[in-house]
């Protein structure tokens, strides 16, 4: 296991916080995104700024984390491909607890282990937190507009710049009668 580096913008110190129970600090931190931060259609771009507001609160557990998280996603429209910018603004809230309280969950066998963040010598993680936030509150399907007419499904033009586009389609059951229209009156007159 990694320690945690202090210096990291998305590591919090609770050494300030204390463990006596009801004691709170209140941050407000602008940070900049990780990797991969958000879906193959929008995300966070590396290095964009993060705004944090967080509230830590010392409980009997652990550290209580409660705050709001804001950013732009960009991304392409899903419907004609164009850029998509997409403010990010959610909230989240975890209990982060102490080793001591984590490895007594793990030894009565809780089932919420699996899901339980801890405070690594007195240092907060908030990067997985921030990833569990703001991933699923990204639009699955991200539009440039909501009335985006999207591509032409045929040749790709973009709908929004050609209004009246259209292709004359012919069924290709009725296909073979199309060949019979194309043929020149005057082989028919021959025949006669």
């Amino acid at each position: 296991m990694t320690r945690l580096d202090p210096r990291s913008p998305l590591v919090l110190d609770t050494k300030e916080l204390g463990r006596r129970p009801g004691a709170m600090v209140r941050l407000h931190r602008e940070a900049e995104a990780p990797a991969d931060f958000g879906t193959a259609v929008l995300s966070v771009p590396e290095g964009e700024p993060l705004a944090l507001d967080v509230r830590l609160e010392s409980v009997v557990e652990g550290v209580l984390v409660t705050g709001t998280v804001r950013a732009l996603a960009t991304g392409a429209c899903v419907r004609c491909l164009d850029p998509v910018t997409i403010e990010v603004d959610a909230g989240f809230q975890e209990l982060f607890a102490y080793a001591d309280r984590a490895a007594h969950h793990r030894e009565v066998g809780d089932e919420d282990v699996a899901q339980e963040f801890e405070v690594e010598d007195g240092l907060i993680d908030l990067d997985p937190l921030l990833r569990d936030t703001v991933v699923p509150a990204l639009p699955f399907r991200p539009v440039c507009r909501e009335d985006c007419p999207g591509l032409c499904s045929q040749c790709g033009a973009r709908l929004a710049d050609e209004p009246d586009h259209h292709h004359d389609v012919i069924d290709p059951r009725w296909a073979a009668l199309s060949d019979l229209r194309s043929t020149p009156i005057a082989d028919e007159e021959k025949r006669t």
